[in-house]
């Protein structure tokens, strides 16, 4: 399944931040080509670093890097799809804020769960977990318009929110608990990450809410 937008509403402004944060990633990930193995050397991640006191600034720059066009593009795409409603009803500044407190908040797992590890940690998806762990919360009786694949069948479908983010997590819950390393499984997902970033998200998304929002009715789209 991939997400692509909200379904019943678009946001009253201009989702600047999140295309901003979209565009820096893909600046980033432009400079990785060209930077090879060592600049994903030096501003990935490592929790036994971070543990260590040393390279703090990964905890952010880790954020914006990503393991190959695959990564990016669906980490992107799953931004664009809830990012703007989010951001709509935070404001700009606020919602900057809650994504890159949401991400560390994902690397903090990454780190408790191993605190030795010396595997490099990359990527949006903790933060992006935030986002979607806050549309559930703000926004369950939405519907998402979605490309579904099933095998060689392709179709765009809308499916509630709720529905859709909710087997999102269950998907990370047990990958988590079928992770071998308790961090990364074989195929290198940071489910924990994933399930802290959305629970992050979920709790605190109250706490950024700008007053507008809270009076002000969305159009429906």
């Amino acid at each position: 399944m991939i997400p692509l937008s909200d379904a019943d509403r678009r946001p009253v402004n201009f989702p600047i931040m999140t295309l901003l944060i979209i565009v820096v990633n893909f600046v980033v990930f432009f400079l990785e080509l060209a930077g090879g193995d060592a600049f994903v050397s030096r501003w990935s991640m490592v929790p036994a670093q971070i543990t260590a006191g040393k390279n703090l600034i990964t905890l952010l720059t880790s954020l914006f890097l990503h393991a190959g066009w695959e990564h990016i593009l669906g980490n992107m795409v799953f931004l664009w799809a809830f990012g703007p409603e989010v951001e709509d009803t935070m404001g700009s500044v606020k919602y900057l804020v809650f994504y890159l407190i949401g991400g560390l908040v994902a690397n903090f797992a990454q780190i408790v769960i191993d605190p030795g590890s010396t595997i490099p940690t990359l990527g949006a998806s903790g933060a992006i977990a935030a986002v979607m762990g806050a549309f559930i919360l703000a926004f369950p009786q939405d519907r998402i318009k979605t490309v579904l694949i099933i095998g060689i069948f392709v179709d765009i479908t809308v499916i509630p929110a709720v529905i859709l983010l909710g087997f999102w997590f269950i998907l990370q819950f047990f990958g988590q608990i079928g992770s071998i390393a308790g961090v990364q499984n074989g195929e290198g997902v940071a489910y924990v990450a994933h399930i802290a970033g959305f629970i992050y998200g979920a709790i605190t998304w109250r706490l950024f809410e700008s007053a507008e929002a809270r009076t002000d009715q969305q159009i429906p789209g």
